[in-house]
C-alpha cells in the first residue's frame, strides 16, 4: 500500500509541475484535464502526508520511552504513542478506502429517467414525487437539474420524466437511485381508504462525452414534430421538438422541453449518447454478472431496491436493510440519509475484496 501511495503522491508533484509550465499555461484544455487529475488525488496526498508525519512522531515517542524519564513524563509519553497509534489506524484505514477502485463515471453528470409502473395513475403520481425528492436533492447538493422531457397523467403526475442533473459528482451519489421504487400509501383516488402498492422505476444514465461514444450523423435518423401537452393537447404549432434515432441500435431520444429546434436536438443528443453509451457499458459488463450483482450500486434496473410507506413514515432501503422513519425528510430531499449508508456499504464490500485479493 505505501509503494502505492508514494506513486501517487509522485504524480501529485508531477503535475504540479505541469501546470506550472508556460507552455501548458496556453492550453485550457490541458490545464483542464491535469486541474481535474490533481483534483482527484488531492485528499489522498493530504492524508498520506499527515500519515507519514504521525509515523515519524510515533517513532520519535516510542524512541523517547527507551530513555530515563521521571514518571510523570514517562506517562505523557505513552499517552501519546496510544493517541499516535489510534490516529495512525484511523489514517490507514482511510488511505485503504481511498485507494480503492473508482467508477470511471462517478465525476459525471447524470440523466435520469422516472417512469410510472404497476399502480396507473397512483404510479405516475409517485414517479412526480421522485421527482420533486431529487430535484430538491440536487439543489440541497448545490446542482442544476433540468427537464428535457415529460409526459403529464390526467391527475399532475408523471407517466415517464426525463431530465438531466449538473453537478460536481453527481453520478457517485445519483447511481444508487437506479431501480424499482415502491410506495405503500392511500391513493388520493381511492376513497375506501385501502393501502395500495405502487411503483415507479428510476433509471441513471452517466452523460457521455463525444470521445466516450462514437455516434455518425449518417447513423442518425432525425425526426421533428410539434410539441404536445397532456392528452395530446398542442403547445405550439411550430415544428420545434425534436426525435433522433440511432439506427444501429434502434435507440431512440426525444426533447420538447423548449421552443427552440436547435436547442431541443442537443439535449436529445445528449440523452441519446448517455443511452448509447449505457447500452455498450451494460453490455461490456454483463459477463462480470456475479461481481455487479454484489456491488451495491450497480443493480439491475427491475430489481425492487427501496420502499416508501407512508402510513408508517418509513423508508426501507433493501439492499442494506436500512430503515428509517423519515419519510417527510427523505421526499424533502434529505437523501444523504440513504445513500451515505449505501456508499460505505460498498465501500466495505470493496475492501474485504482487495483484502482477499
Amino acid at each position: 500500500m505505501l509503494e502505492r501511495l508514494q506513486t501517487v503522491e509522485d504524480r501529485y508533484e508531477y503535475l504540479n509541475e505541469q501546470l506550472s509550465d508556460p507552455e501548458i499555461a496556453n492550453d485550457p484544455n490541458k490545464i483542464k484535464e491535469l486541474s481535474k487529475e490533481q483534483a482527484q488525488m488531492e485528499r489522498t496526498v493530504e492524508v498520506y502526508r499527515e500519515y507519514k508525519e504521525a509515523r515519524q512522531q510515533l517513532d520519535e515517542a516510542k524512541s523517547m520511552l527507551e530513555d530515563e524519564l521521571d514518571a510523570e513524563m514517562k506517562d505523557m509519553v505513552k499517552s501519546e504513542v496510544e493517541e499516535l497509534s489510534e490516529r495512525i489506524e484511523n489514517q490507514e484505514e482511510e488511505l485503504r478506502r481511498l485507494l480503492l477502485p473508482k467508477d470511471p463515471n462517478d465525476d459525471k453528470n447524470v440523466i435520469i429517467e422516472i417512469r410510472g409502473a404497476a399502480g396507473g395513475e397512483e404510479a405516475a403520481l409517485f414517479a412526480a414525487d421522485l421527482y420533486k425528492m431529487y430535484s430538491r436533492y440536487a439543489e440541497k447538493q448545490g446542482w442544476k437539474a433540468e427537464i428535457v422531457e415529460s409526459t403529464a397523467s390526467d391527475l399532475g403526475g408523471f407517466r415517464e420524466i426525463i431530465f438531466m442533473i449538473n453537478g460536481d459528482s453527481a453520478y457517485s451519489k445519483m447511481k444508487y437511485e437506479n431501480g424499482a421504487h415502491r410506495v405503500q400509501r392511500v391513493p388520493s383516488t381511492e376513497s375506501g381508504g385501502r393501502v395500495h402498492t405502487s411503483t415507479a422505476t428510476v433509471a441513471v444514465l452517466p452523460e457521455a462525452e463525444e470521445v466516450e461514444v462514437d455516434i455518425h450523423d449518417k447513423d442518425i435518423r432525425v425526426d421533428t414534430f410539434a410539441a404536445s401537452g397532456p392528452g395530446g393537447q398542442s403547445v405550439n404549432t411550430t415544428m420545434s421538438a425534436v426525435r433522433l434515432t440511432h439506427v444501429p441500435t434502434g435507440i431512440v431520444a426525444s426533447c420538447q422541453d423548449g421552443k427552440s429546434q436547435i436547442k431541443n436536438k442537443e439535449k436529445a443528443m445528449t440523452i441519446l449518447r448517455a443511452r448509447v453509451y449505457d447500452k455498450f457499458q451494460q453490455e461490456a459488463q454483463a459477463e462480470y454478472d456475479e461481481t455487479r450483482k454484489s456491488a451495491v450500486g450497480t443493480g439491475d434496473r427491475s430489481e425492487r431496491i427501496r420502499t416508501y410507506n407512508f402510513p408508517q413514515t418509513r423508508v426501507t432501503d433493501h439492499r442494506i436493510g436500512l430503515t428509517l422513519q423519515k419519510l417527510d425528510q427523505i421526499l424533502q430531499g434529505e437523501l444523504d440519509q440513504v445513500i451515505e449508508p449505501l456508499v460505505m456499504e460498498e465501500q466495505a464490500e470493496l475492501m474485504e475484496k482487495a483484502g482477499e485479493a
